[in-house]
């Protein structure tokens, strides 16, 4: 099985974030979203977070005018739980719509659709989970909520929430991979193993991974 992971995107290069786990995600933890995994290599984002990816060496980025960002989805689809319901899980998608936006169109015109001249972002959300902190969880499960309702001697731990990711950057015209990433990420922490997980628990997460992808657009555009 899968270890619960947690989430990228254009870096057209990388996406980065604010409190996210320090551990590069694991050829045992990719969902099965990506084409092609064999080309991802370990780097650091632009705020220096670890991530696997890959940029096609023949990129050139003056050809693009635009971004369109496909709608986000969960890979695989996740069966809503107590502690994840789907309100949670379709505000999650939500958000990382609208900050992916949010920040791409600081840098280029947001665009309706694919087409030449247009850098298609398609980013998935392939983990979602909780687990008790200092602490594995109990169970795997790729994208549904984890909860390790765990006593010790001191009580139940807070619950770490984490986040997975993993974003394909295609040529609008032609439909090619122009850059792959895979992250994830260590959103707030819930107080106890019964508390129901809000998207605003992960929006650091997101944010940090949105302002990363405009920082990444930018330092290869520099290039």
């Amino acid at each position: 099985m899968k270890l619960a992971l947690t989430l990228s995107t254009l870096c057209l290069a990388t996406l980065g974030m604010a409190g996210c786990s320090s551990n590069v995600t694991q050829p045992d933890e990719y969902s099965g979203f990506l084409q092609d995994y064999s080309r991802l290599k370990e780097a650091k984002s632009p705020s220096g977070m670890e991530v696997m990816r890959w940029i096609d060496p023949k990129l050139k980025l003056s050809k693009y005018t635009s971004v369109y960002i496909e709608p986000t989805q969960f890979y695989p689809q996740p069966h809503p739980t107590v502690k994840i319901p789907q309100n949670t899980l379709s505000n999650i998608t939500r958000y990382y719509d609208q900050a992916l936006q949010r920040e791409m169109s600081k840098s280029l015109p947001l665009a309706t659709g694919p087409g030449p001249g247009v850098v298609v972002v398609r980013a998935a959300i392939t983990a979602v989970s909780s687990k008790t902190e200092g602490l594995k969880p109990y169970e795997v499960i790729p994208v549904a909520l984890v909860a390790a309702a765990v006593s010790t001697a001191a009580g139940i731990r807070d619950q770490e929430t984490t986040l997975g990711t993993e974003a394909a950057f295609l040529d609008g015209g032609n439909n090619a991979v122009i850059a792959e990433v895979v992250r994830k990420g260590t959103g707030k922490p819930l107080e106890n193993d019964t508390q129901v997980m809000q998207a605003n628990d992960v929006k650091n997460v997101i944010d940090g991974w949105a302002s990363d992808m405009r920082q990444s657009y930018l330092l290869l555009k520099n290039k």
